[in-house]
């Protein structure tokens, strides 16, 4: 059956309906199998294998901080940047990936985001101080940004099995290139701080040879997409409410894995092996629960009850953390039980965003990415000066107060999330929702 929308551009756009926003009787439309997911197109399949890639570059850098802080004679602060300038320019420029891949299409745009992030990772790896390496973790940012919420994009449309395969296709690349990240930062980190950098301008190339050999470029020219539109598609009651709950989850997200490191130093665990093992602990346990246990959990409960019921588990988790920080072996088992919660949000937040609106997919992708990256920029830096102005605890509580934040914003826009569960919304509600987008 086909039904017309308004799009936030304000043009009517045809499009099929999805059988997953439709809940007879008690069939719980999340349901999904993830076997389909290894049964991809090979053009999704390479999207993926980069997609790891660049998620790498988000943990890359966490087993080498302490070694930047001492080698190049930098501030925690100062070091905590690397992640702000990376995603604070991530964030920025995602919001304006839509517009610019609605007009050189996919492929075109993909390739830029990795050309970027070969040339300013090779770039960080020559740096003679840390001002240069912020700078041109900055300019890896652009083009993570321009790689990042592409790929989201093309691979939902592009692989078979449906939008929740896809998409844990997408957070299993995530949760796969986050967890060899640190891994790969620690053992090339052991030889010397530049490694990793160079490590992932080699990765990163061959990436773009991957997509330049088996992605075709788009055979139809794309609808250009308004300059305006991420920004207007936050007006969306539910997109605004999901991308405000991201703001806040990524805070607590960023402090667990940007923080921590540092935490762990006085307690004898500063080595860049050391740390890039327990972040490879982190991060595969992110995958696991990405890959397995949060289709799991949707497929019998309600997308956003399970936001609800686990996002305090992840409170909790960075409370216990905060009462361990004296105890190393403590305070590694809350970093490996936090992988496993973000594993399950990350999942389920993303899935939400893709099933709760009427917009481009491109569009949605930008605008929550972009918001939801702002709030881990401002993450890093300021766990580390509150915990110079207060106590090493106290970066653990706030962001235990930040996801509570993200909870409460979740409980109280539920009737918004209502398409997110799989739900029906009457002719009315639906109008009210593209008005409100189309403001």
């Amino acid at each position: 059956m086909t039904r017309t929308t308004a799009s936030n551009t304000g043009a009517p756009t045809p499009e099929t309906a999805n059988p997953t926003n439709v809940n007879p009787a008690n069939v719980n439309p999340n349901a999904s199998t993830t076997s389909s997911i290894l049964h991809q197109p090979r053009a999704v399949r390479a999207v993926a294998f980069a997609s790891v890639i660049a998620f790498m570059g988000i943990g890359l850098v966490d087993p080498i901080l302490p070694a930047i802080a001492q080698d190049l004679q930098a501030t925690a602060t100062e070091t905590e940047m690397l992640f702000t300038s990376y995603l604070l320019i991530t964030g920025l420029a995602m919001f304006f990936t839509s517009w610019i891949s609605s007009r050189i299409g996919a492929k075109r745009t993909l390739l830029i985001g990795l050309a970027l992030v070969v040339l300013f990772a090779f770039a960080a790896g020559l740096s003679g101080n840390v001002e240069w390496v912020i700078g041109f973790r900055a300019g890896w940012g652009l083009g993570n940004a321009l790689f990042i919420s592409t790929a989201l994009a093309t691979i939902v449309g592009a692989a078979s099995g449906g939008t929740s395969s896809a998409i844990i296709l997408y957070e299993a690349a995530l949760g796969l290139g986050i967890a060899i990240g640190p891994l790969l930062g620690g053992v090339l980190g052991g030889i010397s701080w530049r490694g990793p950098f160079f490590g992932t301008a080699t990765l990163m190339a061959i990436g773009f040879i991957g997509i330049v050999t088996v992605m075709k470029t788009d055979a139809v020219r794309p609808t250009p997409t308004p300059l305006s539109a991420p920004f207007r598609a936050l007006a969306n009651p539910a997109l605004g409410v999901l991308a405000a709950a991201a703001l806040f989850y990524n805070i607590a997200f960023f402090v667990l894995l940007a923080y921590t490191p540092f935490a762990l130093v006085p307690l004898g665990f500063g080595s860049a092996m050391t740390l890039g093992f327990i972040f490879f602990g982190w991060g595969l346990s992110l995958a696991v629960t990405s890959v397995w246990v949060a289709p799991l959990l949707t497929h019998r409960l309600p997308r956003t009850l399970v936001l609800r019921l686990v996002l305090p588990l992840l409170a909790l988790d960075l409370v216990a953390a905060a009462l361990f920080i004296g105890s190393g072996p403590g305070l590694i088992v809350c970093v490996v039980v936090g992988g496993m919660l973000l594993g399950v949000l990350n999942t389920v937040l993303t899935e939400c965003v893709m099933e709760a609106t009427d917009l481009p997919r491109s569009v949605a992708s930008s605008a929550y990415s972009g918001v939801r990256f702002l709030g881990g920029a401002i993450a890093p830096p300021a766990a580390t000066i509150l915990a110079a102005a207060i106590s090493p605890a106290t970066p653990f509580y706030a962001a235990a107060g930040s996801v509570l934040v993200a909870t409460l914003i979740v409980v109280l826009g539920r009737k918004r999330l209502r398409k997110a569960d799989g739900a029906e919304i009457s002719v009315t509600e639906e109008a009210e929702v593209i008005a409100a987008g189309d403001r």
